[in-house]
């Protein structure tokens, strides 16, 4: 039975949750209790880092701010995200919660800091040469956050744990996919300068719309390789509980159905937000069920499909 205060950190979280993400939101209700109230715990502190260095709300709304205030700002958050790694108590409800997931689930301190990296990157206005450095900015944003969510699932295996992190590399490619223009709008180039080299287009063009149709070539190739990682993320729902794979299928249907919208609008994609109304999410959800029965009554019987060899790899986990 959970007692006061934890309820209090399990609300507050909640409540950033709903306003900060409705498809996570959605998903995470099909979790267990436990694995739920750690879920909505690691969202609000990575819901809360990501805002607070892009001087934005809930995702939203992002202003400019002096490249000095945002250092003071990462350098605080580095400070506090360690002092819950090294499980000292805080008077931050954001912090505590993280406090308590990182230690009743025996995440690797290094992920949380890992990810802290990335928004560095976000901040610095980081280009990307080749499409291996946009996976390594992927895994940070993205992937580690799978493995955490993966350890709070009860996953410790190497091999599932690095399916997990295959799942948000996928999230994050179909961010990127979707939001390409919007991102440029900020300073924020994800794709491939290489990539764009090819298509001939200049990395600060991306808003000119003679550029559309070659930027659409090179967001569906994005979204290609994003279709690798889902299809080697699926292989890992076998190592989860039942309500857990049910979560993830469903979270991973919404997502990938985002996708498949960028790719069916073509270049009207590149200038209005592609976004899954509900119909589409309660059918993410239906179908998430049966994968989840597949996975976890089926599966896990066999041996998963061994994973693509050129996908990007993870660095070990350190138990």
């Amino acid at each position: 039975m959970k007692d006061s205060k934890h309820a209090a950190l399990v609300d507050t979280s909640r409540l950033i949750i709903k306003s900060g993400s409705k498809s996570f939101a959605t998903a995470a209700k099909l979790f267990n209790e436990e694995t739920r109230d750690n879920a909505y715990m690691l969202y609000a502190w990575c819901r809360h880092c990501d805002d607070v260095i892009d001087n934005q709300e809930l995702g939203f709304n992002s202003q400019p701010q002096e490249a000095e205030v945002t250092r003071r700002v990462l350098d605080e958050l580095k400070e506090k995200t360690q002092a819950a790694i090294d499980d000292k108590p805080s008077d931050d409800p954001i912090f505590e919660g993280l406090r308590y997931v990182l230690k009743a689930n025996e995440i690797p301190g290094r992920y949380p800091l890992e990810l802290l990296e990335g928004f560095a990157m976000d901040a610095a206005e980081h280009r990307y040469k080749s499409f291996d450095e946009t996976l390594q900015y992927c895994y940070y944003v993205a992937g580690v956050v799978g493995l955490m969510m993966a350890y709070v699932m009860g996953a410790r295996d190497e091999a599932a744990l690095q399916r997990a992190t295959d799942l948000g590399i996928a999230f994050q490619l179909t961010n990127i996919s979707r939001d390409v223009r919007e991102d440029a709008l900020i300073g924020r180039v994800y794709l491939p300068e290489d990539w764009l080299a090819s298509a001939g287009i200049p990395p600060q063009e991306l808003s000119s719309e003679e550029y559309s149709a070659a930027l659409m070539q090179v967001v569906e190739r994005l979204l290609n390789e994003a279709d690798r990682y889902y299809a080697s993320a699926d292989q890992g729902l076998r190592a989860l509980g039942f309500r857990s794979a049910w979560a993830v299928a469903s979270a991973r249907g919404v997502y990938k159905a985002i996708g498949d919208k960028v790719r069916e609008r073509g270049v009207s994609a590149l200038s209005e937000r592609v976004v899954v109304r509900k119909r589409r999410k309660l059918l993410g959800i239906a179908e998430g069920m049966i994968d989840a029965v597949k996975a976890s009554w089926f599966d896990n019987k066999t041996q998963p499909e061994p994973r693509d060899s050129d996908l990007w790899t993870a660095p070990p986990a350190v138990h």
